[in-house]
Protein backbone atom coordinates (compact mmCIF):
# COMPACT_ATOMS: atom_id res chain seq x y z
CA UNK A 1 0.00 0.00 0.00
CA UNK A 2 2.38 2.34 0.85
CA UNK A 3 5.08 2.27 -2.53
CA UNK A 4 1.91 3.42 -4.29
CA UNK A 5 2.59 6.83 -3.81
CA UNK A 6 6.14 7.08 -5.72
CA UNK A 7 6.28 4.49 -8.07
CA UNK A 8 6.47 5.43 -10.94
CA UNK A 9 3.27 4.18 -12.80
CA UNK A 10 1.46 5.21 -16.53
CA UNK A 11 -0.52 8.94 -16.47
CA UNK A 12 2.42 10.46 -13.97
CA UNK A 13 5.20 10.98 -16.01
CA UNK A 14 7.12 13.28 -13.36
CA UNK A 15 7.48 10.20 -11.39
CA UNK A 16 10.66 8.53 -12.05
CA UNK A 17 13.23 5.78 -10.54
CA UNK A 18 14.61 8.63 -9.03
CA UNK A 19 12.11 9.30 -6.86
CA UNK A 20 11.14 5.82 -5.87
CA UNK A 21 15.07 5.13 -4.89
CA UNK A 22 15.00 8.64 -2.81
CA UNK A 23 11.71 7.35 -1.17
CA UNK A 24 13.28 4.21 -0.08
CA UNK A 25 16.36 6.16 1.33
CA UNK A 26 14.42 8.22 3.29
CA UNK A 27 11.80 5.35 4.58
CA UNK A 28 15.23 3.69 5.72
CA UNK A 29 16.64 6.72 7.31
CA UNK A 30 13.58 7.15 9.07
CA UNK A 31 12.88 3.61 10.50
CA UNK A 32 16.90 4.24 11.26
CA UNK A 33 16.99 7.40 13.45
CA UNK A 34 13.59 8.65 13.80
CA UNK A 35 11.37 5.58 15.17
CA UNK A 36 13.74 4.11 17.95
CA UNK A 37 13.88 7.85 18.66
CA UNK A 38 10.05 8.96 18.49
CA UNK A 39 9.37 8.63 21.94
CA UNK A 40 12.15 10.81 23.43
CA UNK A 41 11.40 13.53 20.66
CA UNK A 42 7.67 13.49 21.89
CA UNK A 43 8.50 13.43 25.71
CA UNK A 44 11.38 16.32 25.18
CA UNK A 45 8.46 18.36 22.49
CA UNK A 46 11.70 18.49 20.06
CA UNK A 47 14.14 16.40 18.10
CA UNK A 48 17.49 16.43 18.73
CA UNK A 49 20.08 18.82 16.73
CA UNK A 50 22.31 15.81 15.71
CA UNK A 51 18.83 14.39 13.92
CA UNK A 52 18.62 17.56 11.64
CA UNK A 53 22.54 17.56 11.00
CA UNK A 54 21.80 13.66 10.23
CA UNK A 55 19.03 14.20 8.04
CA UNK A 56 20.81 17.20 6.34
CA UNK A 57 23.92 15.55 5.75
CA UNK A 58 21.87 13.00 3.66
CA UNK A 59 20.51 15.00 1.55
CA UNK A 60 16.81 14.96 3.57
CA UNK A 61 16.41 18.32 4.05
CA UNK A 62 16.76 20.80 1.20
CA UNK A 63 16.80 18.44 -1.78
CA UNK A 64 15.08 20.67 -3.95
CA UNK A 65 17.47 23.52 -3.56
CA UNK A 66 19.89 23.80 -6.27
CA UNK A 67 23.41 22.47 -5.57
CA UNK A 68 25.42 25.99 -5.15
CA UNK A 69 23.26 26.42 -2.24
CA UNK A 70 23.86 23.08 -0.67
CA UNK A 71 20.72 21.24 -1.90
CA UNK A 72 20.49 18.32 -4.62
CA UNK A 73 19.09 20.63 -7.63
CA UNK A 74 15.92 18.01 -7.40
CA UNK A 75 12.27 18.90 -8.44
CA UNK A 76 9.97 20.27 -6.17
CA UNK A 77 8.56 16.97 -5.82
CA UNK A 78 11.64 15.28 -3.76
CA UNK A 79 10.37 17.57 -1.10
CA UNK A 80 7.39 15.94 -1.19
CA UNK A 81 9.17 12.43 -1.06
CA UNK A 82 10.57 13.48 2.43
CA UNK A 83 7.06 14.86 3.43
CA UNK A 84 5.08 11.77 2.74
CA UNK A 85 8.06 9.45 4.17
CA UNK A 86 8.21 11.29 7.48
CA UNK A 87 4.12 10.99 8.10
CA UNK A 88 4.16 7.90 7.01
CA UNK A 89 6.14 6.91 10.19
CA UNK A 90 2.87 7.40 12.30
CA UNK A 91 4.62 10.47 13.88
CA UNK A 92 4.30 13.87 11.66
CA UNK A 93 6.26 15.84 14.23
CA UNK A 94 9.18 15.86 12.44
CA UNK A 95 7.99 16.28 9.04
CA UNK A 96 6.20 19.40 9.31
CA UNK A 97 8.62 21.09 11.46
CA UNK A 98 11.77 20.32 8.62
CA UNK A 99 10.01 20.00 5.17
CA UNK A 100 10.83 23.26 3.76
CA UNK A 101 9.74 25.46 6.04
CA UNK A 102 11.96 28.50 4.80
CA UNK A 103 13.70 26.83 1.62
CA UNK A 104 10.87 28.21 -1.10
CA UNK A 105 10.71 31.79 0.37
CA UNK A 106 14.78 32.17 -0.08
CA UNK A 107 14.92 30.72 -2.86
CA UNK A 108 12.04 32.73 -4.66
CA UNK A 109 12.86 35.97 -3.48
CA UNK A 110 15.99 36.09 -1.24
CA UNK A 111 18.87 38.02 -2.92
CA UNK A 112 22.40 36.41 -3.56
CA UNK A 113 23.89 37.22 -0.85
CA UNK A 114 20.95 35.92 1.57
CA UNK A 115 21.03 32.39 -0.33
CA UNK A 116 24.49 32.20 0.02
CA UNK A 117 24.30 33.23 3.53
CA UNK A 118 21.86 31.03 5.02
CA UNK A 119 20.58 28.10 2.71
CA UNK A 120 23.97 26.11 3.22
CA UNK A 121 23.63 25.80 6.49
CA UNK A 122 19.70 24.81 6.37
CA UNK A 123 20.62 22.41 4.03
CA UNK A 124 23.11 20.47 6.24
CA UNK A 125 21.38 20.79 9.59
CA UNK A 126 23.64 23.66 10.79
CA UNK A 127 20.44 26.05 11.02
CA UNK A 128 17.13 25.42 12.17
CA UNK A 129 14.76 27.91 10.46
CA UNK A 130 11.05 28.72 11.54
CA UNK A 131 8.71 30.91 10.17
CA UNK A 132 6.79 33.79 12.21
CA UNK A 133 3.57 34.76 10.55
CA UNK A 134 0.71 34.47 13.47
CA UNK A 135 -0.16 36.68 16.25
CA UNK A 136 -1.96 36.13 18.86
CA UNK A 137 -4.84 38.92 17.21
CA UNK A 138 -4.29 37.61 13.83
CA UNK A 139 -4.58 34.17 12.77
CA UNK A 140 -4.81 34.07 9.40
CA UNK A 141 -5.24 37.34 8.77
CA UNK A 142 -1.56 38.04 7.73
CA UNK A 143 -2.24 41.92 6.17
CA UNK A 144 -3.08 42.77 9.49
CA UNK A 145 -0.16 41.72 11.54
CA UNK A 146 0.92 44.07 14.30
CA UNK A 147 4.10 43.45 14.51
CA UNK A 148 6.20 46.40 12.86
CA UNK A 149 10.13 47.24 11.28
CA UNK A 150 10.85 50.34 11.61
CA UNK A 151 13.78 51.71 9.51
CA UNK A 152 15.65 53.96 11.26
CA UNK A 153 18.93 55.28 9.82
CA UNK A 154 21.24 51.82 8.05
CA UNK A 155 18.41 49.19 10.49
CA UNK A 156 15.39 47.85 10.95
CA UNK A 157 14.06 47.64 14.46
CA UNK A 158 11.04 45.08 15.43
CA UNK A 159 8.71 45.27 17.83
CA UNK A 160 5.51 42.89 18.15
CA UNK A 161 4.99 39.14 19.33
CA UNK A 162 4.20 35.59 17.52
CA UNK A 163 2.78 32.45 18.65
CA UNK A 164 2.18 28.96 17.34
CA UNK A 165 5.33 29.08 15.74
CA UNK A 166 7.00 25.68 14.66
CA UNK A 167 10.86 25.28 15.58
CA UNK A 168 10.58 28.78 17.87
CA UNK A 169 12.44 27.50 20.78
CA UNK A 170 15.09 25.95 18.84
CA UNK A 171 15.54 27.67 15.66
CA UNK A 172 18.20 30.15 14.52
CA UNK A 173 17.06 31.80 12.01
CA UNK A 174 13.72 33.41 11.71
CA UNK A 175 11.51 35.00 9.03
CA UNK A 176 9.25 37.46 10.56
CA UNK A 177 5.91 38.43 9.15
CA UNK A 178 6.09 42.64 10.14
CA UNK A 179 4.47 45.71 8.65
CA UNK A 180 7.36 47.94 7.31
CA UNK A 181 4.65 50.82 7.09
CA UNK A 182 1.75 50.66 9.16
CA UNK A 183 -0.39 52.60 6.93
CA UNK A 184 -0.33 50.48 3.07
CA UNK A 185 -2.66 47.49 5.28
CA UNK A 186 -1.06 44.80 2.16
CA UNK A 187 1.07 46.46 0.73
CA UNK A 188 3.35 47.26 4.14
CA UNK A 189 4.01 43.97 5.14
CA UNK A 190 7.76 42.53 4.82
CA UNK A 191 9.42 39.37 5.84
CA UNK A 192 13.00 40.06 7.86
CA UNK A 193 15.44 38.16 8.29
CA UNK A 194 16.19 37.70 12.09
CA UNK A 195 18.88 35.64 13.33
CA UNK A 196 18.75 34.65 16.72
CA UNK A 197 22.39 34.77 18.09
CA UNK A 198 24.49 37.96 17.39
CA UNK A 199 27.84 37.23 15.51
CA UNK A 200 29.66 36.17 18.95
CA UNK A 201 27.09 33.74 19.62
CA UNK A 202 25.14 35.83 22.18
CA UNK A 203 21.55 35.88 22.05
CA UNK A 204 20.11 38.31 19.79
CA UNK A 205 19.48 41.54 22.07
CA UNK A 206 15.99 42.07 22.59
CA UNK A 207 14.37 38.73 20.97
CA UNK A 208 12.64 36.61 23.30
CA UNK A 209 11.50 33.18 22.87
CA UNK A 210 7.97 32.32 25.28
CA UNK A 211 6.38 29.76 26.21
CA UNK A 212 6.63 26.01 24.52
CA UNK A 213 3.58 25.25 23.68
CA UNK A 214 1.31 22.19 25.07
CA UNK A 215 -0.70 21.16 22.09
CA UNK A 216 -3.34 18.62 21.64
CA UNK A 217 -0.46 16.26 18.97
CA UNK A 218 2.59 16.61 17.33
CA UNK A 219 4.37 16.89 20.79
CA UNK A 220 7.42 15.92 19.31
CA UNK A 221 7.09 19.23 17.27
CA UNK A 222 8.73 22.26 18.74
CA UNK A 223 5.79 25.05 18.98
CA UNK A 224 6.86 28.57 20.97
CA UNK A 225 5.93 31.94 21.59
CA UNK A 226 7.93 34.63 20.71
CA UNK A 227 8.64 38.27 21.28
CA UNK A 228 10.63 41.08 19.43
CA UNK A 229 11.76 44.37 21.80
CA UNK A 230 13.40 46.82 19.76
CA UNK A 231 15.40 44.35 17.81
CA UNK A 232 17.71 45.43 15.39
CA UNK A 233 18.78 43.91 12.19
CA UNK A 234 20.44 45.52 8.56
CA UNK A 235 18.53 47.29 6.40
CA UNK A 236 19.33 44.26 4.10
CA UNK A 237 17.72 41.94 6.23
CA UNK A 238 14.29 42.44 4.13
CA UNK A 239 13.87 39.08 2.35
CA UNK A 240 14.83 39.76 -1.37
CA UNK A 241 15.89 43.48 -0.01
CA UNK A 242 11.66 43.93 -1.29
CA UNK A 243 9.89 46.15 1.80
CA UNK A 244 6.53 45.91 1.20
CA UNK A 245 6.41 42.48 -0.86
CA UNK A 246 6.45 40.50 2.29
CA UNK A 247 2.18 39.70 1.69
CA UNK A 248 2.47 38.88 -1.77
CA UNK A 249 5.49 36.56 -1.26
CA UNK A 250 3.50 34.91 1.13
CA UNK A 251 0.53 34.53 -0.90
CA UNK A 252 2.31 33.23 -3.85
CA UNK A 253 4.33 30.40 -1.56
CA UNK A 254 1.55 29.39 0.59
CA UNK A 255 0.60 26.72 -2.30
CA UNK A 256 3.18 24.57 -1.64
CA UNK A 257 2.47 24.61 1.78
CA UNK A 258 -0.83 23.30 1.37
CA UNK A 259 -0.14 21.21 -0.66
CA UNK A 260 2.49 19.58 1.62
CA UNK A 261 -0.05 19.37 4.85
CA UNK A 262 -2.24 17.20 1.75
CA UNK A 263 0.49 15.08 1.34
CA UNK A 264 1.05 14.55 5.14
CA UNK A 265 -2.59 13.88 5.22
CA UNK A 266 -2.19 10.82 2.51
CA UNK A 267 0.82 9.97 4.61
CA UNK A 268 -1.14 9.43 7.60
CA UNK A 269 -3.94 7.68 6.21
CA UNK A 270 -1.92 5.49 4.59
CA UNK A 271 -0.14 4.90 8.25
CA UNK A 272 -3.56 4.64 10.16
CA UNK A 273 -5.02 2.00 7.13
CA UNK A 274 -2.24 -0.09 7.92
CA UNK A 275 -2.14 -0.04 12.09
CA UNK A 276 -6.03 -0.65 11.71
CA UNK A 277 -5.89 -3.61 9.14
CA UNK A 278 -3.29 -5.29 11.31
CA UNK A 279 -5.58 -4.31 14.67
CA UNK A 280 -8.58 -5.61 13.39
CA UNK A 281 -7.01 -9.08 11.44
CA UNK A 282 -5.08 -10.35 14.46
CA UNK A 283 -7.77 -9.22 17.74
CA UNK A 284 -10.89 -11.45 17.63
CA UNK A 285 -14.53 -10.40 19.30
CA UNK A 286 -16.82 -13.26 19.58
CA UNK A 287 -14.98 -15.83 18.24
CA UNK A 288 -13.63 -14.53 15.00
CA UNK A 289 -11.50 -11.51 13.86
CA UNK A 290 -12.67 -8.24 13.72
CA UNK A 291 -12.03 -7.86 10.48
CA UNK A 292 -14.42 -10.50 9.29
CA UNK A 293 -17.64 -8.53 10.52
CA UNK A 294 -19.17 -7.01 7.55
CA UNK A 295 -19.11 -3.52 9.47
CA UNK A 296 -15.24 -3.66 9.68
CA UNK A 297 -15.09 -4.69 6.13
CA UNK A 298 -17.05 -1.66 5.10
CA UNK A 299 -14.98 0.84 7.62
CA UNK A 300 -11.81 -0.28 6.08
CA UNK A 301 -13.46 0.20 2.45
CA UNK A 302 -14.99 3.86 2.96
CA UNK A 303 -11.34 4.65 4.77
CA UNK A 304 -9.52 3.03 1.57
CA UNK A 305 -11.41 4.91 -0.72
CA UNK A 306 -11.01 8.38 0.47
CA UNK A 307 -7.37 7.41 0.99
CA UNK A 308 -7.06 6.81 -2.56
CA UNK A 309 -9.18 9.76 -4.12
CA UNK A 310 -7.17 12.55 -2.03
CA UNK A 311 -3.54 10.28 -3.30
CA UNK A 312 -4.59 10.58 -6.86
CA UNK A 313 -5.61 14.14 -6.49
CA UNK A 314 -2.24 14.72 -4.62
CA UNK A 315 -0.63 12.87 -7.61
CA UNK A 316 -1.72 15.22 -9.82
CA UNK A 317 -1.36 18.58 -8.03
CA UNK A 318 2.56 17.46 -7.49
CA UNK A 319 2.61 17.15 -10.84
CA UNK A 320 1.67 20.63 -11.65
CA UNK A 321 4.32 21.65 -8.67
CA UNK A 322 7.15 19.98 -11.04
CA UNK A 323 5.51 22.22 -14.32
CA UNK A 324 5.51 25.05 -12.03
CA UNK A 325 1.73 25.36 -13.06
CA UNK A 326 0.12 24.53 -9.10
CA UNK A 327 -2.54 27.24 -9.08
CA UNK A 328 -3.84 28.42 -5.54
CA UNK A 329 -7.23 26.88 -6.02
CA UNK A 330 -5.69 23.53 -6.84
CA UNK A 331 -3.28 23.60 -3.37
CA UNK A 332 -6.72 24.54 -1.42
CA UNK A 333 -8.37 21.67 -2.48
CA UNK A 334 -5.66 19.58 -1.66
CA UNK A 335 -5.16 21.37 1.76
CA UNK A 336 -8.43 21.41 2.69
CA UNK A 337 -10.37 18.07 1.68
CA UNK A 338 -6.99 15.78 2.22
CA UNK A 339 -7.42 17.18 6.03
CA UNK A 340 -10.59 16.54 6.26
CA UNK A 341 -10.51 12.88 5.19
CA UNK A 342 -7.46 12.60 7.27
CA UNK A 343 -9.90 13.44 10.44
CA UNK A 344 -12.63 11.03 9.05
CA UNK A 345 -10.17 8.02 8.49
CA UNK A 346 -8.58 8.71 11.96
CA UNK A 347 -11.86 8.93 13.71
CA UNK A 348 -12.66 5.52 12.12
CA UNK A 349 -9.70 3.62 12.53
CA UNK A 350 -9.62 4.22 15.88
CA UNK A 351 -12.95 3.42 16.94
CA UNK A 352 -12.53 0.14 15.42
CA UNK A 353 -9.57 -0.46 18.11
CA UNK A 354 -12.16 -0.13 20.34
CA UNK A 355 -10.99 0.80 23.85
CA UNK A 356 -7.44 0.55 22.93
CA UNK A 357 -7.56 2.77 20.57
CA UNK A 358 -8.04 5.20 23.89
CA UNK A 359 -4.60 4.38 24.86
CA UNK A 360 -1.79 6.70 24.01
CA UNK A 361 0.68 3.03 23.89
CA UNK A 362 -1.12 2.67 20.57
CA UNK A 363 0.05 4.24 17.38
CA UNK A 364 -3.71 5.51 15.90
CA UNK A 365 -4.10 7.36 19.10
CA UNK A 366 -0.93 9.12 18.51
CA UNK A 367 -2.17 9.54 14.61
CA UNK A 368 -5.66 10.67 15.84
CA UNK A 369 -4.16 13.39 18.09
CA UNK A 370 -1.94 14.72 15.55
CA UNK A 371 -4.45 14.99 12.55
CA UNK A 372 -6.70 17.56 13.79
CA UNK A 373 -4.26 20.83 13.28
CA UNK A 374 -4.24 19.41 9.67
CA UNK A 375 -7.83 21.19 8.88
CA UNK A 376 -6.31 25.09 11.44
CA UNK A 377 -2.72 25.70 9.95
CA UNK A 378 -1.52 26.47 6.67
CA UNK A 379 -5.01 28.54 6.67
CA UNK A 380 -7.78 27.26 8.35
CA UNK A 381 -10.38 24.87 6.04
CA UNK A 382 -13.01 27.52 5.78
CA UNK A 383 -10.45 29.90 4.44
CA UNK A 384 -9.63 26.97 1.95
CA UNK A 385 -13.31 27.17 1.04
CA UNK A 386 -13.61 30.98 0.15
CA UNK A 387 -10.44 31.05 -1.81
CA UNK A 388 -11.68 27.81 -4.09
CA UNK A 389 -15.02 30.10 -3.77
CA UNK A 390 -13.72 32.88 -5.52
CA UNK A 391 -12.16 30.95 -8.24
CA UNK A 392 -16.00 30.49 -9.09
CA UNK A 393 -16.85 33.83 -9.79
CA UNK A 394 -14.95 34.93 -12.35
Amino acid sequence: MFDAMFKPEKGHDWITEEHEMFAEQVRRFMEAELKPNAERYRKQHEVDREFWQKAGAAGFISPSVPEQYGGSGAPRSFDAVVAYEAGRTGDASWGQGIASIVNHYMLAYATEEQKMKYLPKIASGECVPAIAMTEPGTGSDLQNVKTTAELKGNRYVLNGSKTFITNGATCDLIVVVAKTDKTLGAKGVSLILVDTKDENGNPTKGFRRGRRLEKLGLPGQDTSELFFEDVEVPANAVVGDAPGMGFIFLMQQLGWERLAIGVGAVAAMDFMLQETLNYTRERKAFGKRIFDFQNTKFKLAEAKSKLEVCRAFVKDALGKLDRDELDATTASIAKWYCSQMQCEVADECLQLHGGYGFMMEYPITQAYADCRVQKIYGGANEVMKELIARSLDT
